[in-house]
């Protein structure tokens, strides 16, 4: 081969591997969401936040997981099928923090950014973490609780489930400043809803029936917050057992209107999803969000739902994109 043929040659290879940057660099990238399960309004509001994000920053949103946040094993197999894919980006809300932690490691292993939201994983191999501040929410919860009795009484709680460290920050949160602050406000009983509506009901009505004369009831998840409900409700105790609740549905609301329910902490599960998508798209321009990015939690009571800016909170299908 000639030295002009050479020539020609290399410049042929260069031109073709500038035309394939050109083309990756231009192609819609792709991030994968993949919530604890789908079931729960919470998530249908996490997933409208992150499609809104991604219509605004041009990024292509895969919305899947299980339908239960109880399908471990269903969740790891989602995420590990997306590495597979290739997708440029992950956001994962961990229903176990320990299940998902070799794939969020061989994701990054890859080259593949991680945003985390909602509840935490065991490993570090992430870009950040963007969630409610839990510990500070089961505080929220255990204030408001204390102020409806008074400072005393004997109160049980509708627990979400084993591995969620979300809940589990919340709930530690709680009891943790009952114990600090309300020495008066006793926990007669703890039981798991299992992210179950049912059984949650099923666990409200049975530490119910082994304590009569129950105060105060706090659920931590919104599964157990309508289970809880549906358990004072039919026992005609509304208004008497004081019930707060976490997390928003239209069910739940309408149970802060009629009186069986006496607050609800809420999230911000729309922010929460717009912001996970956001942190990955900064990553792909080169930014570095911080570690971790907190979404406030607030208390709500019926007075408050005609504000606007609760509305908007508690109905994300009126929320324009951020």
């Amino acid at each position: 081969m000639g030295a002009g043929v050479r020539v020609k040659a290399a410049l042929y290879a260069a031109f073709l591997a500038l035309l394939l940057t050109s083309c990756q660099g231009s192609r819609q990238k792709t991030i994968a969401v993949i919530p604890k399960g789908t079931s729960h309004l919470f998530w249908l509001s996490v997933q409208a936040g992150a499609v809104a994000a991604g219509q605004k920053l041009d990024v292509r949103i895969l919305w899947n997981g299980p339908a239960q946040e109880t399908e471990y094993d269903r969740q790891i197999q989602i995420v590990d099928s997306m590495i597979a894919r290739h997708v440029d980006g992950l956001a994962i809300a961990a229903a176990e923090r320990k299940g998902l932690v070799q794939s969020i490691d061989r994701a990054a292993s890859f080259g593949i950014p991680v945003t985390v939201f909602d509840s935490g994983v065991d490993t570090t191999n992430y870009l950040t973490f963007v969630a409610t501040d839990n510990y500070e929410a089961g505080r929220m919860a255990a204030q408001e609780l204390a102020r409806l009795l008074a400072g005393k009484g004997n109160i049980a709680v509708v627990m979400h489930t084993p591995g969620s460290e979300s809940t589990m920050d919340r709930e530690r949160g709680f009891f943790e400043t009952l114990a600090k602050e309300y020495p008066g406000v006793h926990v007669a009983a703890r039981q798991y809803g299992m992210s179950d509506r049912a059984k949650a009901m099923a666990a409200a009505e049975n530490m119910l029936t082994a304590n009569p004369g129950l105060n105060g009831i706090f659920a931590s998840a919104e599964p157990s917050s309508i289970g809880a409900a549906l358990a004072i409700k039919t026992r005609g105790l509304a208004g008497k057992v004081k019930l707060v609740a976490f997390d928003a549905t239209d069910s739940l609301i309408e149970d802060l209107k009629a009186g069986a329910i006496e607050a609800l902490v809420v999230q911000d599960p729309y922010k929460m999803g717009y912001q996970a998508v956001q942190t990955l798209v900064d990553k792909f321009h080169g930014k570095t969000p911080p570690k971790r990015i907190d979404v406030p939690a607030y208390v709500i009571h019926r007075e408050d739902l005609d504000k606007p800016d609760i509305k908007q909170l508690l109905h994300p299908e009126t929320r324009s994109a951020m």
